[in-house]
């Protein structure tokens, strides 16, 4: 097979698309950490939604490949995020599908 036999068309959706849940701990209600990443998902070609919870942390619901939900996380835990993050707790799963776009709840 030559490499142009391989590719995927761009509209085709992900290799084994997973979800990826997230739920993000320390100050990251009211310092634009929903903004921020909705805007990394995005970059990604990912969709889903981020959502701030009762208890102070986000929720964040991601689907699409495997690697860019692994690159998302790998984001979340890292430095660069607006505001100040303690911890990162993480489900991986199958795909729901039916989400669209990525949103700020």
């Amino acid at each position: 097979m030559t490499p142009s036999e391989t590719r995927q068309p761009l509209d085709a959706p992900p290799p084994d698309p997973v979800r990826l849940t997230a739920w993000v701990r320390g100050r990251v209600q009211g310092v634009g950490f929903r903004w921020w990443t909705r805007s990394r998902a995005l970059e990604r070609g990912l969709v889903g939604w981020a959502r701030n919870t009762a208890d102070g942390r986000v929720e964040v619901v991601a689907e699409g490949a495997r690697a860019e939900c692994e690159a998302l996380l790998d984001l979340l835990r890292g430095g660069g995020t607006p505001g100040r993050v303690d911890h990162v707790a993480e489900r991986f799963g199958p795909a729901k599908g039916g989400l669209t776009g990525f949103s700020e709840r």
